[in-house]
């Protein structure tokens, strides 16, 4: 009888760390999905017609992201989620950033992506982007100028909204930033 307790006492605590970790994965994408449905909160609140090119769109990425400046260097980090619209299929990514230049403050903001094809989405999961310098762009371009208002044109048929507070940045600035899949939650 001892010995029996003694087992199912083992198998216990070696079955319960795996479980935790389950738990604490889910808990972890729940947390990461509730913060991209923020961000898609606050880029349609800045711009409502933001609604219609994100669900038009073959998919979105929505990043919260958190950045720190003081004196000559900053960084920042974040974690969203990348959607494929037509399949469903979410991906779970993070976000680094690295920057140069004098300054000091402390930044929360909100990135949307926009992705026109489905290439264009799959470039941005599966390869990861690192981007740097300054990106600027106008929001509009032919006919399309309309559904993208307040978003920048980045890449042919990527676009990107960033919130910062209650309104769109009117410019972007992305310096030394790496977009990449984060293997702890897919």
């Amino acid at each position: 009888m001892q010995r029996r307790h003694i087992v199912k006492g083992l198998t216990c605590a070696v079955a319960m760390p795996g479980l935790a970790l389950a738990a604490s994965k889910a808990d972890s994408q729940a947390e990461v999905r509730k913060a991209a449905e923020q961000a898609l909160a606050a880029v349609y609140k800045a711009q409502p017609a933001a609604r219609k090119a994100v669900e038009s769109a073959a998919g979105y990425a929505a990043f919260s992201n958190f950045g720190m400046k003081i004196l000559v260097a900053g960084s920042g980090t974040g974690k969203g989620v990348a959607v494929n619209n037509q399949t469903k299929a979410t991906t779970y990514m993070r976000m680094a950033e690295v920057q140069a230049g004098l300054g000091f403050g402390i930044k929360k903001f909100q990135l949307v992506w926009v992705f026109e094809t489905t290439a264009a989405l799959d470039r941005f999961v599966n390869s990861g982007w690192e981007i740097g310098g300054q990106a600027t762009a106008s929001a509009k371009t032919g006919d399309k100028g309309a559904s993208y208002q307040g978003a920048v044109s980045v890449a042919p048929g990527v676009w990107l909204y960033q919130v910062s507070g209650d309104s769109l940045a009117l410019e972007l600035t992305a310096k030394g930033t790496k977009y990449y899949k984060d293997d702890d939650l897919n």
